[in-house]
C-alpha cells in the first residue's frame, strides 16, 4: 500500500481531541450508567419484572424513530455555529439534567406510578441524548477529510470512552454498600445527580472546541421550519435511501451488527459463569469478580488494543486491521474456556486481551470507514453532505441489534435451562452456558470477517474521492 503524509491541515489538533473524547466518554457514560440502574428497578424500587423489560424495550422503539430525524436536521441546519454543535450544547445539558431528574423514583410510590413517571421521562430524556449523540457522531466525521487521521481521531476518542467503562462496573458495588448509601434507592438518586452533573460538563466541551467543515456555502439544504415538515419527512425517506445503497456502507453496517451484537448477547454470561461455575452461585464469594474483570477489559482495551489497531490502520489498512483484529478476538473467546477456572480466578483476565481486540477494533475503525464512506455518498450524490444521517442509520443498525441481543440472550439461558431462582446451577447447564458463551461470539465475528472480505473503499481509493470533490467544489 501507498504511504501518504497527513497534511498539517488535515491534522485534528490536540484540544479538539480531547473535546471530542469527552464527548464520547459521555455517550458511554450514559448508557452505561443506564443499564445498571435499571437492575435497581427491581430490587430498590419493587419494580414487576415484566414492566421492568418494558421500561427497558419500549423506549428502544421511539429512539430508534429519533435518531434518523435528528441526523436529517443536523445535516440541513444553517447556523452561525454550524451544522451540529448548537444540538451538541443543548443536548448535552438537556441529557444531563434529564438524566438525574428521570431516576428520581420513590419506592414509597405505587408500582404504576413509578412506571408512567419512568416511562414518559425515558422518551423526554431519549430526545435530549439524541439531540447530543446524533450530531457529535456527524461532526466527528466532517472533522477530518484525511484517511489516517480519521482513524487517529477515532481511536483517541475510543479511548478516552473507554474510562466510563473503567468506572461503571463499580456503580453496582457503591449503590449495594450500606456504608456509604442507607438504601439502593438513595443511591441510585444520588449518584444519578453526580452521572448527570459529569455529563453536562463534558457533554458540552465538542460543541465549543471542535470544529466540522464549513457548511456555510454548501448546496442544496433543505429549508427546517414547521411548514416544510411533511415535504421532510419526503426527503429524510429519500436520504435514508441512498444511505441504505451505499455498498460499503452497508458491509460496515453488516459488520457491526454481528460483532456487536453477537458480543452483546453473551454479556451477561460471563457474570453467571463467575458467580454460578466459579463460586457455586455465591454472590459473597464472587465479591468484586465481575467488576474487575469488566474494568481490566477497558483498562487494556483504551491503553493496548486501540494504540496497535491505529498502528496496524495506518500500515495495511483499516479493512486488514479490522480482519486481524476481530480473528484476535476470536482467539480470546475461545480461551475463555480455560480462563474461567473455579480453582484459579486470576486466569479470567488471560482471555482479555485477545478478546479486547473485538469491540477496540471495531467502533475505532468502523467510525473510521463511515467518514470515507460520506465522501463516496458526496461524489455519487452531490450535497448536500450527510455524516448525521449516516451517523444515524449505523447507530440505528447497533440500537435494533442490542434490542434483539437481550431477548435472544433470555432465550439461550431458557434453552440451557438456566434457572435464576436457583442457588446453584446443574453442571449439564453450566456446561451449555460455556459452550454457548464461546460459540455465538465466535460464529458472529466470523461472519464478520466474511462480510468485510471484499470491502472494497481502501486508501488508494478514498484518496481518489477526496481529490475529485476538491476539484468538484473548486477548493485549492
Amino acid at each position: 500500500m501507498a504511504h501518504y503524509k497527513t497534511k498539517p491541515k488535515d491534522i485534528v489538533p490536540l484540544g479538539q481531541k480531547a473535546a471530542f473524547g469527552a464527548g464520547h466518554f459521555v455517550l458511554n457514560l450514559l448508557p452505561g450508567a443506564l443499564a445498571i440502574f435499571m437492575f435497581f428497578l427491581l430490587t430498590a424500587f419493587g419494580m414487576d419484572p415484566f414492566l421492568a423489560g418494558l421500561l427497558g424495550g419500549l423506549p428502544r422503539i421511539f429512539d430508534a424513530i429519533t435518531d434518523p430525524i435528528m441526523g436529517f436536521i443536523s445535516d440541513n441546519t444553517k447556523s452561525k455555529w454550524g451544522r451540529r454543535r448548537p444540538y451538541i450544547f443543548t443536548g448535552a445539558i438537556l441529557s444531563g439534567i434529564l438524566f438525574a431528574v428521570l431516576w428520581q423514583l420513590d419506592p414509597e410510590n405505587s408500582q404504576m406510578f413509578n412506571f408512567w413517571y419512568f416511562l414518559i421521562l425515558s422518551m423526554v430524556f431519549l430526545i435530549g441524548n439524541t439531540m447530543f449523540a446524533t450530531p457529535l457522531v456527524g461532526l466527528g466525521y466532517e472533522m477530518t477529510s484525511d484517511y489516517n487521521e480519521r482513524t487517529r481521531l477515532m481511536a483517541s476518542s475510543q479511548t478516552i470512552a473507554q474510562i466510563a467503562w473503567m468506572v461503571v462496573p463499580w456503580f453496582w458495588v457503591l449503590i449495594a454498600d450500606k456504608n456509604i448509601f442507607d438504601t439502593q434507592a438513595i443511591g441510585v438518586r444520588q449518584l444519578s445527580v453526580i452521572v448527570g452533573a459529569i455529563c453536562v460538563v463534558l457533554g458540552i466541551l465538542p460543541a465549543i472546541f471542535c470544529k466540522g467543515i464549513d457548511a456555510s456555502h454548501m448546496e442544496n439544504r433543505k429549508e427546517i421550519t414547521l411548514k416544510t415538515m411533511f415535504s421532510n419527512l419526503k426527503d429524510l425517506f429519500k436520504a435514508i435511501v441512498q444511505v441504505s445503497k451505499n455498498k460499503p456502507f452497508m458491509k460496515l453496517c453488516g459488520a457491526t451488527f454481528l460483532v456487536f451484537n453477537g458480543f452483546q448477547l453473551v454479556a451477561s454470561f460471563s457474570f453467571f459463569i463467575i458467580v454460578y461455575y466459579m463460586f457455586d452461585g455465591s454472590f459473597e464469594l464472587a465479591g468484586n469478580w465481575p467488576a474487575w474483570f469488566s474494568t481490566v477489559t477497558a483498562v487494556i482495551t483504551a491503553f493496548s488494543v486501540i494504540p496497535i489497531i491505529t498502528w496496524i490502520s495506518n500500515k495495511m489498512g483499516k479493512r486488514n486491521a479490522f480482519i486481524i483484529s476481530t480473528a484476535i478476538s476470536i482467539i480470546g473467546y475461545i480461551l475463555k474456556w480455560w480462563g474461567f477456572d473455579p480453582g484459579n480466578p486470576w486466569l479470567i483476565f488471560m482471555p482479555i486481551p485477545f478478546m479486547a481486540f473485538g469491540l477496540g477494533g471495531l467502533f475505532t475503525l468502523m467510525m473510521s470507514m463511515t467518514a470515507d464512506v460520506c465522501d463516496l455518498d458526496e461524489l455519487e450524490n452531490g450535497m448536500p453532505r450527510k455524516e448525521g444521517t449516516f451517523g444515524a442509520v449505523y447507530w440505528w443498525m447497533v440500537k435494533l441489534g442490542q434490542a434483539l441481543a437481550l431477548v435472544l440472550s433470555g432465550l439461550v439461558l431458557k434453552l440451557v435451562g438456566f434457572d435464576g431462582k436457583a442457588a446453584v446451577q446443574t453442571a449439564e447447564t453450566m456446561t451449555s452456558l460455556r459452550i454457548a458463551d464461546i460459540v455465538i461470539p465466535v460464529v458472529t465475528a466470523s461472519l464478520a470477517i466474511w462480510v468485510m472480505w471484499k470491502y472494497s473503499l481502501n486508501e488508494d481509493r478514498a484518496r481518489e474521492i477526496k481529490t475529485t470533490l476538491i476539484e468538484r467544489r473548486g477548493e485549492l
